[in-house]
C-alpha cells in the first residue's frame, strides 16, 4: 500500500477559514431567512479598478491576435511587470532591489509555503503568535516540527508572542533560530512594525546568520509616514531578508491572482557540508520546476496599478476600506470593546468582552448579530481571547454590522 506524509496527520482537525465556513453554513440552513453580514475572511469586495480591468481587456484581444499572441511566458514574469515593480515599490523608496530579484507568482500565500521547498528539514523556525496559520501549517507539513499540544503550539516551532501585554512587538528569542516569520501590517492584528523593532530583527538575523521571511502583503495601507513598507528600507537587510507581496487586498486580485517575492543576489544559506551559497539561484530553480508563470493578461493588470490611473484608484479602494476600519474600530470603542489594529491595516483586532473565549464569542456573534468574524484562537494559542474583523466590505454592511455588535452584547 502506498504511504502517505504522516506529518498531515499533525494538523489539526480542519483550516481555520473552512471550519469558519462549516458553522456559518449549519446556522445558515437552520436559518435560511438571516441575513448574515460576513467579516471574516479577508477576501475583497469592491469590483477592479477601472484602468486594471482596462489594461487585461487590451490584453485579452491581444492574445485573439496571431501577431500579439503570446503562449508560454517567463516563469520569473515579465520584464514591464518586474521593472514596474522593482522602479515603483523598492527603488523609488531608496530601496536597492533590482528587477531580476523579483519573481511574479500567484499569490504570496503559495510563496510564503513553498518557500520551504528550499531550506532544510533540520532548520528552526520561529513565528510570531497569532499567526498567520500557513507560515505554521506549511511548516508541519513540510516536517519541520512534532506533534501539537494541548494549546495548537507545534513540538520544533519557536513561538513569540505578541499580545496587548507587549503592545504587539515580537521579542527578539532568547535563543537562536534559522528561518523567522514575520507579517507587517501583521495579519491578524492589524499592528504594525516601527523601523526601530525592524533594525532590531535585521540586526539579530545578521548576527546568527538567521533569514527573515518578510511578508509585506499589506503594505499599501499604511498612512503614518515613519512607518517602513519594505523590509529593505532597513539597512543590512538584503543580505538576510526575502519579502513577500501580493496585489491582493490593495488592487482586489483576489479572485485574479497576482503576487511576487523578492530575493535579493546577496542572500546565502549554507549547504550540509558548510559551503555558502547563493539563494537566489535556489528559488529560481524551484520557481522554473514547478510554476509556469501568471497569464498574460493578468500581469499587464497589475502592471496598470503603476499607471498614474491606476495609483490613484487603488489609492481610493485602499482609502474605502480604511474607513470602514475606523467605522468599526471607532463604534467598538463606544460601547467599551479594548480594539487593537485598524489604522495602518484592514484588520481590527478586538478583546473578547466579559472573558469569553474566542470560539464563544464568534458563535454569540453569529447566534444574536447574525455576524461572522475570526476567532482569534484559531491563529494561535496567544490569540485565544482575541478576536478578528475584517474591513473588506461594503460601507452598508460595514455600517449596519457595527449596530449588529452593540445589540449582540445586550
Amino acid at each position: 500500500m502506498v504511504h502517505i506524509n504522516d506529518n498531515y496527520l499533525k494538523l489539526k482537525a480542519g483550516y481555520l477559514f473552512p471550519e469558519i465556513g462549516r458553522r456559518v453554513k449549519a446556522f445558515c440552513d437552520a436559518n435560511p431567512d438571516a441575513k448574515v453580514i460576513r467579516l471574516g475572511i479577508g477576501d475583497v469586495t469592491e469590483p477592479l479598478p477601472p484602468a486594471i480591468v482596462e489594461a487585461m481587456h487590451a490584453a485579452v484581444d491581444e492574445m485573439a491576435n496571431r501577431d500579439t499572441f503570446r503562449g508560454y511566458g517567463p516563469e520569473q514574469g515579465y520584464d514591464f511587470l518586474r521593472n514596474a515593480i522593482a522602479e515603483n515599490d523598492f527603488q523609488a523608496r531608496g530601496c536597492n532591489v533590482s528587477a531580476d530579484e523579483i519573481f511574479v507568482s500567484d499569490g504570496s500565500k503559495c510563496d510564503t509555503g513553498n518557500i520551504l521547498d528550499i531550506f532544510g528539514a533540520d532548520n528552526t523556525v520561529a513565528v510570531t503568535d497569532p499567526v498567520y496559520p500557513v507560515y505554521v501549517d506549511t511548516n508541519v507539513m513540510s516536517g519541520r516540527t512534532g506533534a501539537a499540544d494541548a494549546s495548537g503550539r507545534y513540538a520544533g516551532l519557536v513561538y513569540i508572542p505578541v499580545t496587548a501585554e507587549n503592545n504587539f512587538t515580537p521579542a527578539l528569542p532568547d535563543q537562536r533560530v534559522d528561518l523567522i516569520y514575520l507579517c507587517f501590517p501583521n495579519n491578524p492584528t492589524g499592528t504594525v512594525a516601527s523601523k526601530e523593532t525592524l533594525r532590531q530583527w535585521v540586526d539579530y538575523a545578521q548576527a546568527n546568520d538567521s533569514i527573515i521571511l518578510f511578508d509585506a502583503a499589506y503594505e499599501a495601507f499604511i498612512t503614518d509616514p515613519e512607518i517602513p513598507h519594505s523590509i529593505y528600507e532597513i539597512e543590512g537587510a538584503r543580505d538576510v531578508a526575502i519579502e513577500f507581496r501580493s496585489f491582493s487586498k490593495n488592487a482586489g486580485f483576489t479572485g485574479t491572482r497576482c503576487a511576487f517575492t523578492v530575493v535579493p543576489k546577496s542572500l546565502r544559506g549554507k549547504t550540509s557540508n558548510g559551503d555558502s551559497v547563493e539563494i537566489h539561484p535556489l528559488w529560481n530553480r524551484r520557481h522554473c520546476t514547478r510554476f509556469n508563470g501568471v497569464s498574460y493578461p493578468i500581469q499587464r493588470g497589475a502592471a496598470a496599478a503603476y499607471s498614474a490611473a491606476g495609483r490613484q484608484q487603488i489609492g481610493e479602494l485602499v482609502s474605502f476600506y480604511l474607513e470602514n476600519a475606523r467605522l468599526l474600530r471607532e463604534g467598538l470603542t463606544q460601547v467599551g470593546i479594548d480594539v487593537y489594529g485598524g489604522v495602518n491595516a484592514p484588520y481590527v483586532w478586538l478583546k473578547t468582552p466579559n472573558d469569553l473565549s474566542s470560539w464563544d464569542f464568534f458563535d454569540q456573534l453569529l447566534q444574536k448579530g447574525h455576524l461572522v468574524g475570526t476567532p482569534g484562537s484559531g491563529f494561535g494559542a496567544a490569540g485565544e481571547g482575541y478576536f478578528r474583523l475584517s474591513a473588506f466590505n461594503s460601507r452598508a454592511n460595514v455600517e449596519e454590522a457595527v449596530q449588529r455588535f452593540v445589540k449582540s452584547l445586550s
